[in-house]
């Protein structure tokens, strides 16, 4: 027999809350992946001297973190 008390707040529907966890594990995931492809890409530019890509590179970056 269930009982239903007066002014408890509605569960979220666990559903739900797994399909938002899992969005935000697949987000922090693709945000680190890009994360260090940036910086590989910083280490290239500086080897090859290309401000413009380095400047571009870094400025995505400061966004991103």
């Amino acid at each position: 027999m269930e009982r239903f008390l007066l002014n408890t707040p509605k569960q979220p529907d666990i559903k739900i809350l797994n399909s938002i966890y899992a969005k935000m594990v697949l987000d922090k995931a693709l945000r680190d992946f890009r994360i260090e492809k940036i910086h590989k890409e910083i280490d290239q530019s500086l080897q090859v001297r290309d401000k413009g890509k380095f400047q571009r590179l870094t400025d995505e970056l400061k966004i991103l973190s």
